[in-house]
């Protein structure tokens, strides 16, 4: 099996993990303003365990930081992961009560 490709789909407001032309994980986002917030990041079961929610993850920030985007992370997982990476800080926002 090839790796998985990552892909922006912003006409779904989500960056989707595809194998072999299915879509098997996805990070959903709303944007406001200057502010991306991801609230949804889920990776099919068959797929877990080969680190490709945080592949994904990492593709979908560094896109965002790109597009000079804020970061919120509702998404638990997302929140994790900013959580090791201090040096991010900077560019992410909390999540609104």
């Amino acid at each position: 099996m090839d790796t998985p490709r990552i892909e922006h789909l912003p006409e779904r407001d989500r960056y989707a993990l595809i194998d072999d032309g299915t879509v098997i994980g996805f990070a959903a986002y709303r944007d406001s303003g200057e502010q991306r917030d991801f609230h949804h990041t889920e990776v099919d079961d068959a797929y877990t365990g080969r680190g490709l929610a945080t592949k994904l993850i990492e593709f979908a920030i560094a896109d965002t930081r790109s597009q000079g985007k804020r970061i919120v992370g509702s998404c638990p997982m997302v929140a994790a992961w900013l959580g090791k990476h201090p040096e991010l800080d900077e560019f992410v926002d909390q999540p609104s009560a």
